[in-house]
Protein backbone atom coordinates (compact mmCIF):
# COMPACT_ATOMS: atom_id res chain seq x y z
CA UNK A 1 0.00 0.00 0.00
CA UNK A 2 1.82 3.35 -0.91
CA UNK A 3 0.52 6.15 -0.24
CA UNK A 4 1.30 10.20 -0.91
CA UNK A 5 3.74 11.07 2.19
CA UNK A 6 1.18 14.23 3.23
CA UNK A 7 -1.64 11.57 3.26
CA UNK A 8 0.64 9.20 5.24
CA UNK A 9 1.54 11.86 7.95
CA UNK A 10 -2.39 12.85 8.13
CA UNK A 11 -3.33 9.49 8.58
CA UNK A 12 -0.52 8.41 11.03
CA UNK A 13 -2.11 9.10 14.05
CA UNK A 14 -4.76 7.08 13.04
CA UNK A 15 -2.97 4.06 12.25
CA UNK A 16 -0.82 4.54 15.64
CA UNK A 17 -4.52 4.00 17.48
CA UNK A 18 -5.47 1.04 15.37
CA UNK A 19 -2.33 -0.78 16.53
CA UNK A 20 -3.31 -0.01 20.33
CA UNK A 21 -6.51 -1.07 20.16
CA UNK A 22 -5.78 -4.26 18.37
CA UNK A 23 -2.60 -4.89 20.73
CA UNK A 24 -5.63 -4.49 24.18
CA UNK A 25 -7.92 -6.06 21.76
CA UNK A 26 -5.52 -9.67 21.72
CA UNK A 27 -4.66 -9.07 25.32
CA UNK A 28 -8.31 -8.65 26.86
CA UNK A 29 -8.23 -12.33 25.13
CA UNK A 30 -5.41 -13.82 26.36
CA UNK A 31 -6.41 -12.91 30.01
CA UNK A 32 -9.54 -14.10 29.39
CA UNK A 33 -11.23 -11.36 30.05
CA UNK A 34 -12.84 -11.45 26.49
CA UNK A 35 -14.24 -14.83 26.24
CA UNK A 36 -13.47 -17.19 23.25
CA UNK A 37 -16.04 -19.68 22.15
CA UNK A 38 -14.89 -23.35 21.94
CA UNK A 39 -15.74 -26.00 19.15
CA UNK A 40 -16.12 -29.72 20.18
CA UNK A 41 -13.99 -30.65 17.48
CA UNK A 42 -10.22 -29.45 16.85
CA UNK A 43 -9.81 -26.03 15.06
CA UNK A 44 -6.57 -25.52 12.55
CA UNK A 45 -6.58 -21.56 11.79
CA UNK A 46 -4.81 -19.89 8.99
CA UNK A 47 -4.25 -16.44 8.90
CA UNK A 48 -1.36 -13.47 8.31
CA UNK A 49 -0.94 -9.95 9.46
CA UNK A 50 -1.68 -7.86 6.38
CA UNK A 51 -4.21 -7.32 4.41
CA UNK A 52 -3.67 -8.76 0.60
CA UNK A 53 -2.83 -12.29 -0.84
CA UNK A 54 -0.70 -14.51 1.54
CA UNK A 55 -1.56 -17.92 0.21
CA UNK A 56 -4.47 -18.40 2.33
CA UNK A 57 -6.66 -20.21 0.20
CA UNK A 58 -3.78 -22.62 -1.07
CA UNK A 59 -2.76 -23.44 2.08
CA UNK A 60 -6.67 -24.25 3.65
CA UNK A 61 -6.62 -26.06 0.05
CA UNK A 62 -3.44 -28.04 0.99
CA UNK A 63 -4.27 -28.85 4.64
CA UNK A 64 -8.09 -29.84 3.83
CA UNK A 65 -6.09 -32.86 1.05
CA UNK A 66 -4.07 -33.91 3.64
CA UNK A 67 -6.47 -34.35 6.59
CA UNK A 68 -8.65 -35.97 3.97
CA UNK A 69 -6.31 -38.57 2.75
CA UNK A 70 -6.11 -39.37 6.39
CA UNK A 71 -9.81 -40.27 5.92
CA UNK A 72 -10.64 -37.47 8.67
CA UNK A 73 -14.20 -35.35 8.02
CA UNK A 74 -13.38 -32.13 7.45
CA UNK A 75 -15.15 -28.82 7.89
CA UNK A 76 -13.99 -24.95 6.70
CA UNK A 77 -14.97 -22.18 8.13
CA UNK A 78 -15.09 -18.65 6.27
CA UNK A 79 -16.59 -15.40 6.66
CA UNK A 80 -16.92 -15.19 2.55
CA UNK A 81 -15.79 -11.93 2.29
CA UNK A 82 -17.46 -9.77 -0.45
CA UNK A 83 -19.46 -12.78 -0.70
CA UNK A 84 -23.64 -13.34 -0.47
CA UNK A 85 -26.16 -15.88 -0.73
CA UNK A 86 -23.72 -18.01 1.82
CA UNK A 87 -20.64 -18.25 -0.53
CA UNK A 88 -17.84 -15.97 -2.44
CA UNK A 89 -15.36 -16.00 -4.98
CA UNK A 90 -12.72 -18.24 -2.28
CA UNK A 91 -15.25 -20.33 -1.30
CA UNK A 92 -16.40 -21.76 -4.94
CA UNK A 93 -12.81 -21.67 -5.53
CA UNK A 94 -12.40 -24.10 -2.99
CA UNK A 95 -15.51 -26.25 -3.34
CA UNK A 96 -14.36 -26.54 -6.87
CA UNK A 97 -10.84 -27.96 -5.72
CA UNK A 98 -12.04 -30.16 -3.07
CA UNK A 99 -15.08 -31.71 -5.51
CA UNK A 100 -17.40 -31.90 -2.41
CA UNK A 101 -14.89 -33.97 0.62
CA UNK A 102 -15.47 -30.84 2.89
CA UNK A 103 -18.29 -29.45 4.63
CA UNK A 104 -18.65 -25.35 4.49
CA UNK A 105 -19.42 -23.03 7.20
CA UNK A 106 -19.92 -19.38 5.56
CA UNK A 107 -20.75 -16.73 7.71
CA UNK A 108 -19.36 -13.86 10.51
CA UNK A 109 -19.94 -15.71 13.28
CA UNK A 110 -17.91 -18.98 12.65
CA UNK A 111 -18.93 -20.60 16.33
CA UNK A 112 -22.31 -20.71 15.12
CA UNK A 113 -21.31 -22.33 12.04
CA UNK A 114 -19.17 -24.55 13.07
CA UNK A 115 -21.83 -25.59 15.79
CA UNK A 116 -24.15 -26.71 12.92
CA UNK A 117 -21.15 -28.65 11.37
CA UNK A 118 -20.01 -30.35 14.54
CA UNK A 119 -21.78 -33.50 14.30
CA UNK A 120 -20.44 -34.68 11.01
CA UNK A 121 -16.97 -33.15 11.25
CA UNK A 122 -13.19 -34.43 12.87
CA UNK A 123 -11.71 -31.34 12.48
CA UNK A 124 -12.20 -27.58 11.55
CA UNK A 125 -9.83 -25.66 9.31
CA UNK A 126 -10.67 -21.75 9.96
CA UNK A 127 -10.18 -20.03 6.98
CA UNK A 128 -8.06 -16.34 7.74
CA UNK A 129 -8.70 -16.84 11.35
CA UNK A 130 -5.66 -14.98 12.60
CA UNK A 131 -7.67 -11.91 14.29
CA UNK A 132 -10.92 -13.68 14.41
CA UNK A 133 -10.27 -14.35 18.30
CA UNK A 134 -14.22 -15.04 19.33
CA UNK A 135 -13.42 -18.44 18.15
CA UNK A 136 -10.96 -20.44 20.22
CA UNK A 137 -8.33 -22.51 18.06
CA UNK A 138 -5.68 -25.78 18.47
CA UNK A 139 -3.38 -24.79 16.18
CA UNK A 140 -2.60 -21.44 15.03
CA UNK A 141 -0.69 -20.88 11.57
CA UNK A 142 0.74 -17.54 10.56
CA UNK A 143 1.32 -16.93 6.90
CA UNK A 144 4.40 -14.54 5.88
CA UNK A 145 4.59 -13.30 2.23
CA UNK A 146 8.61 -13.88 1.84
CA UNK A 147 8.28 -11.14 -0.91
CA UNK A 148 6.94 -8.61 1.47
CA UNK A 149 9.08 -8.21 4.69
CA UNK A 150 7.09 -7.27 7.64
CA UNK A 151 9.84 -5.15 9.14
CA UNK A 152 8.97 -2.26 6.04
CA UNK A 153 4.80 -2.40 7.06
CA UNK A 154 3.27 -0.14 8.89
CA UNK A 155 -0.15 -0.25 11.05
CA UNK A 156 -3.93 0.20 8.46
CA UNK A 157 -4.86 2.88 7.38
CA UNK A 158 -0.82 4.39 6.11
CA UNK A 159 0.25 0.47 5.49
CA UNK A 160 -0.92 -3.14 4.98
CA UNK A 161 -0.47 -4.41 9.11
CA UNK A 162 -3.59 -5.49 10.63
CA UNK A 163 -1.76 -6.06 13.61
CA UNK A 164 1.66 -5.33 15.29
CA UNK A 165 4.17 -8.13 14.25
CA UNK A 166 4.27 -8.58 18.16
CA UNK A 167 1.66 -10.49 17.30
CA UNK A 168 3.44 -13.35 16.12
CA UNK A 169 3.95 -14.43 19.50
CA UNK A 170 0.51 -16.39 19.14
CA UNK A 171 1.72 -18.14 15.78
CA UNK A 172 1.70 -22.18 16.93
CA UNK A 173 3.98 -22.07 13.25
CA UNK A 174 5.23 -19.72 10.76
CA UNK A 175 5.09 -20.59 7.02
CA UNK A 176 7.15 -18.07 4.40
CA UNK A 177 4.86 -18.36 1.42
CA UNK A 178 6.49 -17.30 -2.38
CA UNK A 179 9.76 -18.07 -1.28
CA UNK A 180 10.52 -19.31 -4.57
CA UNK A 181 10.53 -14.86 -5.08
CA UNK A 182 12.81 -14.38 -2.40
CA UNK A 183 16.52 -15.09 -2.90
CA UNK A 184 17.50 -15.80 1.05
CA UNK A 185 14.45 -16.51 2.79
CA UNK A 186 15.86 -19.76 3.82
CA UNK A 187 18.63 -18.05 5.86
CA UNK A 188 16.14 -15.61 6.92
CA UNK A 189 14.13 -18.27 8.62
CA UNK A 190 17.45 -19.56 10.87
CA UNK A 191 16.82 -15.89 12.64
CA UNK A 192 13.66 -17.21 14.39
CA UNK A 193 14.82 -19.51 16.74
CA UNK A 194 11.49 -19.45 18.67
CA UNK A 195 9.11 -20.53 16.15
CA UNK A 196 8.55 -23.70 14.00
CA UNK A 197 9.22 -22.21 10.78
CA UNK A 198 8.79 -23.43 7.17
CA UNK A 199 8.76 -22.03 3.53
CA UNK A 200 6.17 -22.70 0.73
CA UNK A 201 6.05 -22.16 -2.60
CA UNK A 202 3.55 -21.77 -5.41
CA UNK A 203 3.52 -24.24 -8.00
CA UNK A 204 1.90 -24.24 -11.08
CA UNK A 205 0.00 -27.37 -12.00
CA UNK A 206 -1.24 -26.59 -15.24
CA UNK A 207 -4.14 -24.37 -17.19
CA UNK A 208 -7.92 -24.71 -17.42
CA UNK A 209 -9.82 -23.87 -20.74
CA UNK A 210 -12.18 -20.92 -19.82
CA UNK A 211 -15.28 -21.44 -19.17
CA UNK A 212 -15.87 -25.02 -19.13
CA UNK A 213 -12.71 -26.71 -19.95
CA UNK A 214 -11.85 -29.43 -16.89
CA UNK A 215 -8.62 -30.98 -18.54
CA UNK A 216 -5.75 -29.65 -17.14
CA UNK A 217 -3.22 -28.33 -19.84
CA UNK A 218 0.95 -27.74 -19.99
CA UNK A 219 2.62 -24.79 -20.46
CA UNK A 220 3.27 -26.04 -23.84
CA UNK A 221 -0.64 -27.29 -24.94
CA UNK A 222 -2.00 -23.34 -24.59
CA UNK A 223 0.45 -22.25 -27.01
CA UNK A 224 3.52 -19.98 -26.90
CA UNK A 225 1.94 -16.60 -26.50
CA UNK A 226 2.20 -14.15 -26.19
CA UNK A 227 -0.52 -13.98 -23.11
CA UNK A 228 -2.32 -10.95 -21.73
CA UNK A 229 -2.93 -11.49 -18.07
CA UNK A 230 -5.66 -10.19 -15.88
CA UNK A 231 -6.47 -10.62 -12.14
CA UNK A 232 -8.83 -8.94 -9.28
CA UNK A 233 -6.47 -10.35 -6.29
CA UNK A 234 -5.18 -9.56 -3.16
CA UNK A 235 -1.86 -9.27 -4.55
CA UNK A 236 -1.74 -9.35 -8.35
CA UNK A 237 1.63 -8.53 -9.01
CA UNK A 238 2.81 -12.25 -7.41
CA UNK A 239 0.23 -13.97 -10.03
CA UNK A 240 1.85 -11.63 -13.05
CA UNK A 241 5.46 -12.26 -11.91
CA UNK A 242 4.97 -16.06 -11.09
CA UNK A 243 3.61 -16.47 -15.11
CA UNK A 244 6.96 -14.92 -15.82
CA UNK A 245 9.06 -17.41 -13.64
CA UNK A 246 7.05 -20.21 -15.14
CA UNK A 247 8.83 -18.47 -18.46
CA UNK A 248 5.01 -17.20 -19.67
CA UNK A 249 5.91 -14.31 -22.38
CA UNK A 250 3.14 -11.63 -21.29
CA UNK A 251 2.18 -8.97 -23.57
CA UNK A 252 0.74 -6.88 -21.13
CA UNK A 253 -1.70 -6.76 -17.92
CA UNK A 254 -4.44 -5.53 -16.30
CA UNK A 255 -5.18 -5.23 -12.00
CA UNK A 256 -8.55 -5.12 -11.22
CA UNK A 257 -9.69 -4.86 -7.16
CA UNK A 258 -9.75 -7.83 -5.19
CA UNK A 259 -12.85 -9.39 -5.39
CA UNK A 260 -14.10 -7.96 -8.75
CA UNK A 261 -16.86 -9.01 -10.19
CA UNK A 262 -16.22 -9.15 -13.82
CA UNK A 263 -19.00 -7.90 -16.84
CA UNK A 264 -19.28 -7.77 -20.18
CA UNK A 265 -17.85 -4.68 -20.62
CA UNK A 266 -14.65 -5.77 -18.72
CA UNK A 267 -14.49 -8.40 -20.81
CA UNK A 268 -14.49 -6.44 -24.01
CA UNK A 269 -12.07 -4.49 -22.88
CA UNK A 270 -9.96 -6.67 -21.77
CA UNK A 271 -9.74 -8.42 -25.38
CA UNK A 272 -9.46 -5.14 -27.03
CA UNK A 273 -6.04 -4.52 -24.51
CA UNK A 274 -4.62 -7.65 -25.68
CA UNK A 275 -5.37 -7.41 -29.44
CA UNK A 276 -3.68 -4.23 -29.07
CA UNK A 277 -1.13 -5.58 -27.30
CA UNK A 278 -0.93 -8.32 -29.79
CA UNK A 279 -1.61 -11.11 -27.70
CA UNK A 280 -2.98 -14.66 -28.56
CA UNK A 281 -4.18 -15.69 -25.26
CA UNK A 282 -5.65 -14.12 -21.80
CA UNK A 283 -4.16 -15.89 -18.64
CA UNK A 284 -6.04 -15.30 -14.94
CA UNK A 285 -6.74 -17.33 -11.60
CA UNK A 286 -8.88 -19.21 -10.12
CA UNK A 287 -10.20 -17.13 -8.09
CA UNK A 288 -10.53 -14.57 -10.94
CA UNK A 289 -12.04 -17.52 -12.67
CA UNK A 290 -15.18 -17.76 -10.14
CA UNK A 291 -16.27 -14.19 -10.61
CA UNK A 292 -16.45 -14.19 -14.39
CA UNK A 293 -19.26 -16.41 -13.89
CA UNK A 294 -21.22 -16.65 -17.34
CA UNK A 295 -18.79 -14.11 -18.87
CA UNK A 296 -18.45 -14.77 -22.83
CA UNK A 297 -14.81 -14.21 -24.32
CA UNK A 298 -15.82 -13.62 -27.88
CA UNK A 299 -12.34 -13.68 -29.55
CA UNK A 300 -9.39 -15.07 -27.78
CA UNK A 301 -9.27 -17.78 -25.21
CA UNK A 302 -8.87 -17.84 -21.99
CA UNK A 303 -6.99 -19.76 -19.73
CA UNK A 304 -7.19 -20.37 -16.18
CA UNK A 305 -3.91 -20.77 -13.55
CA UNK A 306 -4.07 -23.76 -11.13
CA UNK A 307 -1.51 -23.93 -8.59
CA UNK A 308 -0.55 -25.29 -5.03
CA UNK A 309 1.63 -24.66 -2.03
CA UNK A 310 5.07 -26.49 -2.52
CA UNK A 311 5.69 -27.08 1.54
CA UNK A 312 9.92 -27.26 2.78
CA UNK A 313 9.65 -30.35 5.18
CA UNK A 314 6.07 -31.25 4.58
CA UNK A 315 6.24 -34.41 6.74
CA UNK A 316 7.81 -32.23 9.72
CA UNK A 317 5.18 -29.78 9.24
CA UNK A 318 2.37 -32.24 9.37
CA UNK A 319 3.40 -34.03 12.25
CA UNK A 320 3.84 -30.43 14.08
CA UNK A 321 0.18 -30.45 13.77
CA UNK A 322 -1.17 -33.23 15.14
CA UNK A 323 1.49 -33.40 17.50
CA UNK A 324 -0.23 -29.63 18.94
CA UNK A 325 -3.82 -31.46 18.16
CA UNK A 326 -3.22 -34.55 20.07
CA UNK A 327 -1.36 -32.30 23.10
CA UNK A 328 -3.96 -29.68 23.57
CA UNK A 329 -6.99 -32.73 23.16
CA UNK A 330 -5.62 -34.48 25.87
CA UNK A 331 -5.68 -31.20 28.06
CA UNK A 332 -9.47 -30.99 27.13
Amino acid sequence: MTLPPLLRLLLWPLSVLYGMVTKWRARLYAKGILKQNRLSRPVISVGNLTVGGTGKTPMIIWLAERLLAEGKRVGILSRGYKGSGGTSDEIELMKTRLQGRALFGVGADRFEQGKKLEPGIDVFLLDDGFQHLQLARDVNILLIDAAQPLAKQTMLPTGRLREPVSAMIRADLLVFTRTETAPGTDAAVEKFQEYPVFCAATRLLGFHRFPEGTELLSSDQIGTGPFYAFCGIGNPRAFFQDLRNWNLTLAGQCEFADHHRYDTRDAAELEAAARAAGAQALLTTEKDAQNLASIDFAELPVYVAVIDLLISKETSFLSLIHEKLDSRMCLA
